[in-house]
């Protein structure tokens, strides 16, 4: 199962315009629509549309879509040239008071040339391969959201959920804004797709735990995608760095690796930051 089947994205008679039935497998845990899976969404629109991988897509969320709803996905092909298209996408839902809201767009350039020469230069951590590192065991509020879909393994840093408990001081030092986590693709080991790096890449967030101690986490504002390769791999590392937080916003950025050592992409982000009471967590896991 590749991340467009996770999504379920489907067609309709208009090559431009796509559906995208919300169910809580694609929600968080505060039951809206998971920014990842909506970047995901947009990009396998315009891909879809535009018949060209993409190479870089940005999302602007603008509001939240909850159950029950469908996204409706109206790409518009802005510049359609001989190698390279610059394309939108605009996801709207109509609320249970029949409002058509926007909830975000999606802006991308897509595409593929062949030039002389390519490599990579990032440098991937040195961390256990996935079955030497723990589960990450989140709280109970989760489960049959997007954070149990996908089965997510702490390779360093403090994993965000009940391993970052008791409350703790920030870490200090060089490295104290960085940490990592495995992220297993469904249906792998399989090609990636620019929807699956979308999807593991909007963990950024998940990193705040590790900067600033204790349980810490964030909505996100904006969610950026760099395309760079495409690899085999069950298991996707993202490298997480998280930059600055200042005035109640933080702001990082992932690096994302298969498991052959092969830099797929980055993602980067700017997030409202919120720290979250472990008793009122639980609370709310129980009332689930």
């Amino acid at each position: 199962m590749d991340a467009r089947t996770f999504l379920g994205i489907e067609a309709t008679d208009d090559p431009l315009r796509y559906r995208l039935p919300l169910r809580r497998a694609l929600l968080t845990p505060g039951l809206f629509l998971f920014g990842g899976c909506g970047l995901g969404a947009g990009i396998e629109a315009m891909e879809q549309a535009s018949g060209r991988p993409v190479v870089w897509a940005t999302a602007q969320y603008l509001s939240f879509a909850t159950l029950p709803g469908t996204l409706d996905l109206v790409v518009t092909l802005a510049v359609h040239g001989r190698a390279t298209t610059q394309a939108r996408c605009v996801a709207t839902v109509i609320g249970e008071d029949g409002v058509e809201r926007e909830i975000l767009t999606v802006n991308a350039a897509l595409g593929s040339r062949h030039v002389d020469g390519e490599g990579s230069w990032a440098e991937r951590p040195e961390v256990p391969e996935p079955e030497d590192c723990p589960h990450r065991r989140p709280f109970d509020i989760v489960k049959g959201t997007v954070m149990d879909a996908y089965e997510i393994r702490q390779a360093s840093g403090r994993a965000w959920g009940p391993a970052a408990l008791p409350e703790a001081p920030p870490p200090r030092g060089p490295e104290a804004g960085r940490s990592a986590m495995w992220i297993r693709l469904p249906g792998g080991p399989r090609s990636t797709t620019s929807a699956d790096l979308a999807i593991v890449g909007d963990h950024v967030p998940s990193g705040l735990s590790t900067a600033l101690g204790g349980m810490v986490g964030g909505n996100s504002l904006d969610n950026s995608l760099r395309v760079a390769a495409t690899a085999i791999t069950e298991w996707v590392l993202v490298d997480i760095r998280i930059h600055a937080v200042h005035a109640g916003f933080g702001h990082g950025l992932a690096h994302l690796w298969a498991q052959d050592g092969t830099l797929l992409g980055t993602a980067s982000q700017s997030v409202i930051v919120r720290r979250f009471n472990p008793e009122e967590m639980r609370r709310r896991a129980d009332a689930e």
